[in-house]
């Protein structure tokens, strides 16, 4: 039995660093053994079908090979398709009434832990909020990201240390979701 899996790809494509070309991404994927492989954008979303059930292994598999391909290392997150379906479903904002700007997932490698982020007063950054899930971390940016000041701070050091962190905004959460529906 196989299932399907979105890989997303931390920090490549920005600014012309760290390029990793999407059709080249298919194609390494492709060859590490998987099928359906398709890619959506050129931020680093990968889905693809594969039989291993570990999303720990899949990632590290690709980490190695994107590394000996294009000689940089770069963070990867596996998760499943039933996974991303319900980081959608759990989504403690009415995604439906918002743009897709305003709303974001940043997706962590471990639970996150509430006392993680007690240090931070996220009461001075209202409006802005953010929720914690299943390994995500929801973030209500009514100004978008680009001008989110409680982006800013949920992305200090203090906060992230340990933790492998990609973030995407709403349509990416639910394009993926749609791309790795069985």
């Amino acid at each position: 039995m196989s299932t399907m899996y979105a890989a997303l790809l931390r920090g490549i494509n920005v600014g012309g660093h760290r390029r990793v070309p999407m059709a080249e991404l298919r194609t390494l994927l492709g060859k590490l053994g998987h099928e359906d492989v398709a890619t959506y954008l050129q931020s680093g979303n990968a889905v693809f079908r594969s039989a291993s059930g570990d999303e720990s292994t899949l990632a590290a598999e690709l980490e190695r090979a994107i590394e000996e391909r294009f000689g940089f290392p770069v963070d990867v997150l596996v998760r499943s398709g039933d996974y991303l379906a319900g980081v959608v479903g759990s989504c403690p904002f009415p995604a439906a009434e918002l743009e897709a700007k305003q709303l974001h997932v940043t997706y962590v490698d471990k639970p996150l832990d509430a006392a993680r982020f007690a240090p931070l007063d996220a009461e001075s950054f209202r409006p802005e909020e953010f929720r914690l899930g299943d390994r995500a971390l929801y973030l209500y940016a009514p100004e978008g990201l680009g001008r989110s000041k409680l982006a800013v701070a949920l992305g200090r050091p203090a906060l992230t240390r340990g933790l492998v962190a990609t973030s995407r905004n709403w349509n990416t959460v639910v394009k993926l979701v749609e791309m790795t529906r069985d």
